[in-house]
């Protein structure tokens, strides 16, 4: 997904804005005046979070990232973290854009969004926010609730990649290897899970543990569910299977411990897309499409 352009470089103004001739008469002066404005604009925008709309906060989570980290370095998250994939996108839609034009566009866009802001003045401090996926920038909007050890289910714990806590629940047949999520999901527990968005949950249920394991990157706890005789073939609701997860979410390793185990590359969700046709990586659909010439 593309940023979408709340604020520019160019954008002009007073108290702060760092003008062609500051720049040319002393560089190493003018470059520390942006670092200044810029975590100022940062500090600033804590009290601006609940003016400004999604797309604006994820123009500013991207540039922030560029920023503080540089070229965006991370995979991108599971096919269910809704959230967490809107900012990869954000910030993967800046490429290579150098530190100095994603901080004069942070501030731009901050000053869009205030323009009676001035970096002069003295501002009150404001409560520091929790540090999440990108910093204090946008987290009162991304931060996901804790989820109290009584209320957690056995997808919880499967998400949080606790292979103990699975293994014991299937050994002790408290739990169903092939159980679906559908069957577990409540009211009351979806109001535990602002992860998952109500909406999107009635339109994408039937998912098992090994749907779940594989969408997180789980390997270890794909193996254990496999050897508990997970159905590698089962489908969503939207008629997905596992290996359409691996796939979509570019983990090769868990692709081919897939299809070792016995996992079908053939078999087409209710779009009637393949495996193959739900990635953008090409390493993993080189190996589906070679595991399936081999089948032939």
């Amino acid at each position: 997904m593309a940023a979408p352009a709340v604020g520019g470089a160019g954008a002009g103004g007073s108290g702060g804005e760092l003008s062609s001739e500051d720049e040319a008469a002393a560089p190493g002066e003018a470059s520390k005046q942006l670092c200044h404005l810029f975590e100022q604009a940062a500090a600033h925008l804590q009290g601006l979070v609940q003016a400004a709309s999604r797309e604006q906060l994820l123009y500013l989570y991207a540039r922030y990232k560029q920023v503080k980290v540089g070229n965006c370095n991370v995979p991108k998250p599971g096919f269910f973290d809704f959230e967490g994939k809107q900012k990869w996108e954000a910030w993967k839609a800046l490429g290579e854009a150098s530190p100095k034009q994603a901080m004069q566009e942070y501030v731009a866009a901050v000053r869009k969004l205030d323009p009676t802001w001035n970096p002069q003045a003295p501002e009150e401090k404001e409560k520091e926010g929790k540090v999440g996926f990108g910093g204090p920038v946008i987290s009162s909007l991304y931060q996901e609730e804790t989820i109290r050890e009584e209320d957690k289910n056995i997808f919880d714990y499967c998400r949080e990649n606790n292979i103990d806590h699975v293994t014991k629940a299937i050994k002790s047949k408290k739990v169903d290897v092939n159980i679906k999520d559908e069957e577990v999901f409540t009211i009351s527990s979806l109001s535990t899970q602002k992860h998952l968005e109500c909406d999107l949950l009635k339109n994408v249920q039937g998912r098992a543990l090994l749907h779940w394991a594989c969408d997180r990157g789980h390997k270890e706890l794909v193996s254990i569910l496999l050897q508990f005789t997970a159905d590698i073939n089962s489908q969503d609701n939207e008629g997905q299977t596992a290996l359409h997860y691996a796939s979509a979410c570019e983990f090769l390793d868990i692709v081919e411990l897939l299809l070792q185990a016995g996992a079908d590359p053939t078999l087409r969700d209710q779009e009637g897309c393949l495996p193959e046709e739900v990635t953008e990586c090409k390493a993993v659909s080189s190996v589906l499409q070679q595991h399936t010439a081999g089948r032939a």
